[in-house]
């Protein structure tokens, strides 16, 4: 069996293993990593050789850090990194490269309709109809968009979102409140096989997919990084934030996990303090006094067009895992519109957790 993991903002580990008797056997780790001295690699296999083939990948981490020779440096590796590869490989999980992936990048939409769009098109690749795919949005109009079980009084002030002429939606992911307005936020989604997340914790899925966007700052000179469990952060403060879904697939079977990032470009902070009830507490859990601090648009530290920062992102994606154009089915616009319609912009749905 073989697995492969890029630790986040690290190198790749790979790992070669086989399963034989409920323990792990013939164990080989190699990469791109720089590890000091050179028998701490034996030893490292040497720890995993033998071990239960159900041991987590913090057990096999402690395994390792027991067995390292004093003074060993890893660089661009660490003792979880490896147990997480070894995990991949024995749940059979793909790579990047392993697909051929799809971007999606069209016009303004309206915020219903994106929501739309996020649960038809990971449908369809959990049903193995859609290749993986890398969808960019365009904003038709303002909004706010409150995660699924968030409550929608607590989260939004009504009066200030109709005054300001802001739609409020609720997706069918988790976390916290996102503010957008057309202009100033960059959205993605990727909608991805399961198989591309085996063996990894949920945590850890969002950093792997994350990756590769904090490779795209760092080409644009910003020095990013994930923040557990679900921040993009720099120096300066928080740019963005990530959120999930898992979809099943037909019959129960393997299915599809749908992971979208809203970046700050150049947020009204003024605006968004109107709209969003942001409690004293939700700040001092960051650290931070003010809501406004939240914010740190891409655009103060890029010093790019919001359009060239989506375009070196776009080739940056492509130049790592490839990417080819694609575009949204007449069949899955027309379940989109009819998805948007009955389910998205309604008071039912929205309004779920008063």
């Amino acid at each position: 069996m073989h697995g492969e993991y890029k630790i986040p903002g690290g190198k790749l580990v790979v790992v070669d293993v086989e399963a034989e008797g409920g323990v792990l056997r013939q164990v080989r780790v190699a990469g791109d990593f720089f590890l000091e001295p050179d028998e701490a690699l034996e030893a490292v296999n040497r720890a995993l050789e033998g071990a239960p083939a159900d041991t987590g990948a913090a057990g096999l981490a402690a395994r390792i850090d027991a067995a390292l020779p004093e003074g060993t440096v890893m660089y661009g590796l660490t003792s979880e990194g490896v147990g997480v590869a070894v995990r991949r490989a024995l749940a059979h999980a793909t790579d990047w490269t392993d697909y051929d992936w799809q971007l999606i990048h069209e016009g303004p939409q309206s915020p219903a309709l994106h929501m739309a769009l996020d649960e038809v098109l990971t449908a369809e690749v959990a049903a193995g109809r859609r290749p993986p795919t890398l969808r960019v949005w365009e904003w038709g109009s303002p909004a706010v968009i409150i995660g699924s079980f968030q409550s929608l009084r607590n989260e939004v002030d009504a009066e200030a979102a109709a005054r300001h002429g802001i739609e409020v939606v609720r997706r069918i992911s988790g976390g916290g409140a996102m503010f957008v307005e057309p202009g100033n936020t960059i959205t993605y989604s990727l909608s991805v096989p399961e198989a591309l997340v085996q063996g990894l914790s949920f945590q850890d899925s969002y950093a792997y997919l994350d990756d590769w966007v904090l490779g795209a700052l760092g080409e644009m000179g910003i020095r990013a990084w994930y923040q557990p469990l679900n921040d993009i952060a720099t120096d300066q403060g928080k740019i963005a934030g990530a959120a999930q879904k898992r979809v099943v697939g037909p019959g129960g079977g393997p299915g599809a996990v749908l992971h979208h990032v809203t970046m700050s470009y150049d947020i009204d902070a003024d605006k968004m303090l109107e709209v969003l009830r942001i409690g004293q507490e939700k700040m001092s859990d960051k650290g931070i006094k003010s809501a406004k601090k939240r914010v740190d648009p891409l655009r103060r530290q890029t010093g790019l067009a919001r359009e060239a920062v989506i375009g070196r992102m776009i080739s940056s994606f492509g130049d790592r895992y490839g990417l080819s154009r694609g575009k949204v089915t007449d069949d899955e616009s027309a379940r989109a519109l009819e998805l948007a319609r009955e389910k998205f912009s309604s008071a039912e749905w929205t309004a779920r957790v008063p």
